[in-house]
């Protein structure tokens, strides 16, 4: 036999012989399907003064994905993390998210932007056959609003509507206790701001507290100085603050505050105090008159897995897990499980697996466990609860912790005002 007669049975054996040419060119891609890395992308800020927001997401991110592809991936094929800065810009968080999956191959996105881009965002998100899960933006409409909905989107952050029902319950107590009625707010102007901070007053009167609204500040976010506002608001000599400032901006407005004495002469409620890098910054922790939602505090829930867990986390990156960092470490979770229950990575069959999953979590309330929702596709029964702020570990006591059911209810008359339902 010539060498062009054995050259023809080599192929005809491996099926390529005669009409069969096609299959030449798809063997290399078959290959390539079959090992080729699973690419997640994400857009967070990852400079600038709220740069610790995207590293703890990164950083939460990192870890579950990190064991994942220690345990073998999906079939040997292992995560790819590709993620940009946006540096917090809505129109660059867009062009990224495209980037990531027009350029770069990505099929799942985590979107670790803020609540101000992350609407931004969502509107690519909905143009795109990619999955997405936003992972930090807590501004309730972008899961509850019926308009926004898109099949492929998904949610792991706390929403701002059940802080306010919780913070709000809270601080009405503490109001009709004390007897004090005069308010004032400061929170940055911007989507989250102003859905936060009518709804938190709201519940605070629902409450039975009397609530009457002296003063409101509204600075932009990521402003460096507040000096102006605070000026109003001791001005107004309010009782009660609520403050829907976030990360360094409210790491600012507390340092300056305190050089005023503000809070000698009234009580804070703060959604975001109780976080531990906002915590840790803080140059002084005013002793008394705080309180804070439980952002990230290993007390609560307080559990074993919940205190391995932020060890594990203290243990590779030298920092505590904030908010952004369970948020983020749930949307891996509800991610990976899905790859694995299904064993596919197309983003269709995700969204399906995702919808009504439990997970286990560190910080979940339904037996250690937190729900995605299948009608708003967004999460229930995180750790949920308020408490007082106190300048030393564990930083946060004398806490009141949620009660779901009612949490739900709330949350459904909610919506119903809304025009949601």
């Amino acid at each position: 036999m010539n060498k062009h007669g054995a050259r023809r049975r080599t192929l005809m054996k491996l099926g390529l012989a005669g009409g069969l040419v096609g299959p030449m060119h798809i063997i290399p891609k078959l290959a390539w399907g079959q090992g080729a890395p699973i690419k997640v992308g994400m857009s967070t800020i990852l400079s600038g003064r709220v740069a610790q927001m995207g590293v703890t997401t990164r950083d939460a991110l990192q870890m579950q994905f990190d064991q994942f592809n220690d345990a073998g991936g999906l079939n040997g094929r292992k995560i790819e993390f590709i993620y940009r800065d946006s540096q917090g810009k809505p129109e660059e968080a867009a062009r990224i998210v495209r980037e990531l999956v027009e350029s770069e191959g990505c099929q799942i996105i985590i979107c670790g932007e803020a609540s101000g881009t992350s609407f931004a965002t969502h509107e690519v998100g909905r143009q795109l056959d990619a999955l997405m899960i936003h992972a930090l933006s807590e501004t309730a409409s972008l899961s509850a609003d019926p308009k926004l909905k898109s099949p492929n989107i998904f949610r792991t952050a706390r929403q701002s509507v059940h802080d306010s029902i919780v913070g709000g319950r809270f601080a009405a107590q503490m109001a009709k206790d004390q007897g004090f009625t005069r308010w004032a707010t400061i929170s940055a102007d911007y989507a989250y701001g102003r859905e936060v901070t009518p709804e938190f007053l709201s519940y605070v009167s629902d409450g039975g507290a009397d609530v009457n609204l002296v003063a409101e500040a509204w600075p932009k976010l990521f402003q460096p100085d507040y000096t102006d506002s605070i000026t109003k608001i001791l001005q107004a000599k309010p009782e009660a603050i609520f403050c829907g400032l976030w990360g360094g901006d409210l790491v600012s407005f507390v340092d300056q505050a305190n050089l005023f004495g503000l809070f000698d002469k009234v009580k804070m409620f703060s959604i975001h105090m109780a976080d531990y890098t906002t915590l840790t910054s803080i140059k002084q922790l005013p002793s008394s008159g705080v309180y804070s939602a439980n952002r990230y505090v290993s007390v609560l829930p307080d559990t074993a897995e919940n205190r391995a867990w932020s060890d594990a986390y203290f243990e590779r990156f030298k920092s505590r897990p904030t908010n952004w960092a369970w948020e983020a470490d749930t949307a891996a979770r509800f991610l990976l499980q899905a790859i694995r229950d299904t064993n596919s990575t197309d983003p269709k069959v995700l969204a399906s697996a995702i919808r009504g999953m439990e997970v286990a979590s560190p910080v979940g309330a339904k037996d250690g466990k937190i729900l995605m929702t299948d009608s708003d596709q967004t999460i229930n029964y995180y750790a949920l609860g308020w408490g007082s702020i106190v300048p030393t570990p564990p930083y946060m006591t004398d806490i009141y912790q949620a009660d779901w059911q009612d949490i739900l209810a709330h949350e459904a008359a909610w919506k119903k005002k809304k025009g949601y339902l």
